[in-house]
């Protein structure tokens, strides 16, 4: 299948991309002998669309869940990449889809946003720049919406690689 065979009108198409992704993590999860079930929900339609909020929501429950959220998360990571390279859709809608379990990743967001907001208020009233530990793509983006409409301060990425990090400054 190609990347655009999973976009129409410029966002995911969910009635061809659902069917997809259920279809190849349930042959992940059997052919792992895991005890766990996967659901796929869609974003509700009256729902706002940002990263809290992404296009499709893929939810694993089961006896095995713990196995996912080992290492912060890893596995889940790891299998959230695996599905989206064999599903070959295009970098760009990488941050539309996103997997959880057992609501480990919205509370992750949540306690992002709340240490955004702490670090903010620490920078604004030191005057001195908070640097954040080096975190993946998607937590400082996080990070760097969760403060973009505060004018007191300004957020970069800086550092490289797996070493990249979130830096508050006074603006």
């Amino acid at each position: 299948m190609s990347a655009t065979h999973w976009v129409r009108d410029g966002g995911l198409d969910r009635e061809a991309l659902i069917p997809a992704l259920q279809s190849f993590l349930g042959s992940l999860i059997r052919a792992g002998h895991f005890d766990l079930r996967v659901e796929v929900q869609p974003r509700p339609a009256d729902a706002p669309h940002d990263v809290e909020e992404p296009e499709l929501t893929v939810n694993f429950r089961g006896r095995d869940s713990e196995l996912l959220l080992e290492r912060h998360g890893e596995l889940l990571r790891a299998l959230e990449h695996v599905a989206l390279r064999v599903l070959r859709l295009d970098p760009h809608y990488f941050d539309h889809i996103r997997f959880d379990c057992e609501g480990y990743r919205a509370a992750r967001i949540a306690e992002l946003k709340l240490a955004a907001e702490a670090a903010a208020a620490r920078v604004k009233q030191s005057r001195a720049p908070y640097r954040f530990n080096p975190m993946e793509p998607r937590e400082r983006r996080v990070l760097h919406l969760a403060l973009k409409n505060d004018s007191a301060v300004r957020t970069a990425s800086e550092g490289e690689g797996d070493l990249r990090a979130v830096v508050i400054y006074p603006a």
